[in-house]
């Protein structure tokens, strides 16, 4: 019994040592963003639109990954896509170091008079 009893209190201490290490996280932030060009018949229209992607955003703070996981209507994922792609982004950081990260961005079609 002596030896399950030191067991549990080895990994007791092995779950909370992580939990108490302390990390900075800093979350990207935009430095350059390009609008989308709204489809033609869309625009003649006056129909708005809104898309969220999913992207992964590299530690050089360049879009290199895009996944549509909502859209209004789906002539407007691509023009979404190619204008998140030529995003910039300050990276992520995790304890002062540059790390990749996916992130959720929504891409909004408005009509301008």
């Amino acid at each position: 019994m002596k030896s399950f009893c030191a067991f549990i209190s080895v990994v007791c201490f092995l779950i909370v040592l992580p939990a108490a290490r302390a990390e900075t996280r800093e979350p990207p932030v935009p430095v350059r963003t390009v609008a989308p060009d709204s489809p033609d018949e869309m625009h003649r229209q006056g129909i708005a639109g809104l898309v969220t992607v999913r992207c992964t955003i590299d530690e050089h703070g360049d879009v290199i990954e895009t996944v549509v996981v909502k859209c209004s209507d789906a002539v407007f994922e691509k023009p979404a896509t190619d204008a998140l792609l030529k995003w910039k982004f300050k990276p992520a950081t995790l304890d002062g170091k540059a790390v990749s990260i996916k992130a959720l961005i929504p891409v909004k079609f408005v009509i301008n008079s």
